[in-house]
């Protein structure tokens, strides 16, 4: 463990409690986290959970937005909030001092939002401008089309904005219905870190959302089914966007250090096999990586590539390639011990200042009910083979399961399945 000792607590309602202690800093991050995000909507509530998001900073029974801005502006914090697919938080960073008062902005925020009809109205066109964005984004709009086919007709795969219909119907009611069984205790995590007491913080969440006792509804998650699929969309761009992908590990899989690494040495960092053979030895690409999306019951395994119009091809190609290399050539010694050693790094990096602790805090409540040392999870890193490599690349990396969208202007563009075969 670290030197810090992590504590948790549940109060008498169900709301969890996570600190840790960071004697070195003068600031504390403290968010509150929901257990919901947007694939616990229905289809017709699309973009509900983020709307609702964006709806707790308009204002309180007894604070406007402005007095919110105001308050934290006064004590130089910063405050910020973000929805995704199965969570949703609300965190401020502030001096060890102001955490009185920032546990009050929270409790406030995410208690007793006002909803007002005007405010609503006001925040559609702010969210429909949000929506016209990603259109306007190739890179963002090629991975929202390439998830919408991958996980076709599950929630996992549709919009966190949801889209102009579904937003255009919310009203005071249908957010209000919403709010109140999302927003309930044990959908609650408040996760702190920083130069704190663990008592301290206990009392003052106490003292703010010990009184939060609605029962809340139940929700059933389905794993969703992968349909690997083709996609080509025109559109008048300068460059195309290509996402290729697979099916890969849900958050808690055991094997998830294992595709870690491969991820890395993949297309995880500037000496990645992607990078180094599509933009460094041929220049055919300025960006091109890859990533894992995981979540409770499914994930994938992406790759993002942005090219000129008449590289398409070649560059489908070239990852197709080094999909396959890795399922039949064991990675050597060197370039295993290189990706792990930057997948240690990066992980230490990001967890040196407290809101990246207090997110790794919420989310390994929200995926593990536990928390993992970075001992530990550096263990489970240098612990992979280079034939765990080799055995997750096979059982990822099948023929049939490769997925691709292109987005750009290649009228006319065909891919054949057989293009893609992994064999």
């Amino acid at each position: 463990m670290s030197n810090t000792p992590i504590v948790r607590d549940v109060l008498d309602n169900g709301l969890r409690i996570l600190t840790e202690r960071m004697s070195q800093v003068r600031s504390i991050s403290i968010g509150v986290w929901l257990t919901r995000g947007s694939r616990h909507e229905s289809a017709e509530r699309g973009g509900i959970a983020h709307f609702v998001e964006h709806m707790l900073f308009k204002g309180t029974g007894t604070r406007t937005a402005e007095d919110i801005a105001q308050a934290i502006d006064s004590i130089g914090g910063q405050l910020d909030a973000f929805t995704a697919k199965e969570y949703a938080s609300y965190y401020i960073k502030v001096l060890d001092e102001h955490l009185p008062l920032a546990i009050d902005i929270l409790a406030d925020i995410v208690r007793n939002p006002e909803f007002s009809p005007e405010d609503i109205e006001r925040e559609k066109k702010v969210v429909l401008e949000e929506i016209k964005m990603v259109e306007d984004t190739p890179d963002d709009l090629v991975h929202e089309l390439f998830t919408q086919g991958f996980w076709e007709n599950h929630p996992l795969g549709r919009p966190i904005l949801g889209t102009k219909e579904t937003v255009e119907s919310f009203n005071t009611d249908l957010l209000r219905d919403y709010f109140r069984s999302a927003y309930t205790a044990k959908n609650l995590i408040v996760s702190a870190v920083g130069n704190l007491e663990h008592e301290h913080v206990r009392d003052l969440v106490e003292e703010k959302f010990g009184s939060l006792v609605e029962p809340g509804e139940h929700v059933h998650d389905e794993a969703p089914r992968v349909v690997p699929k083709i996609l080509v969309r025109n559109k008048e761009l300068e460059q195309s966007h290509l996402c290729l992908g697979v099916g890969s590990y849900p958050q808690n899989h055991e094997d998830r250090y294992s595709s870690y690494v491969l991820n890395t040495l993949l297309g995880g960092s500037m000496s990645s096999r992607l990078f180094q053979n599509v933009r460094e030895k041929r220049g055919l690409a300025y960006a091109v990586f890859s990533g894992l999306s995981a979540y409770r019951d499914a994930g994938s395994f992406t790759i993002y590539a942005g090219c000129s119009n008449e590289a398409v091809g070649e560059v489908i190609d070239l990852c197709v390639e080094e999909l396959r290399a890795v399922k039949n050539m064991p990675v050597p010694e060197a370039e295993l011990q290189r990706s792990k050693d930057h997948l240690k790094g990066s992980l230490m990096l990001s967890l040196e200042n407290t809101a990246s602790r207090m997110s790794h805090l919420a989310r390994q409540e929200i995926y593990f009910d536990r928390q993992f040392g970075l001992d530990e999870t550096l263990q489970g890193i240098e612990r992979v083979t280079a034939e765990d490599v080799q055995r997750v690349a096979a059982d990822l990396f099948r023929n049939g399961s490769l997925a691709a969208t292109v987005l750009g202007n290649v009228n006319g563009l065909k891919i054949p399945a057989e293009r893609l075969n992994l064999d």
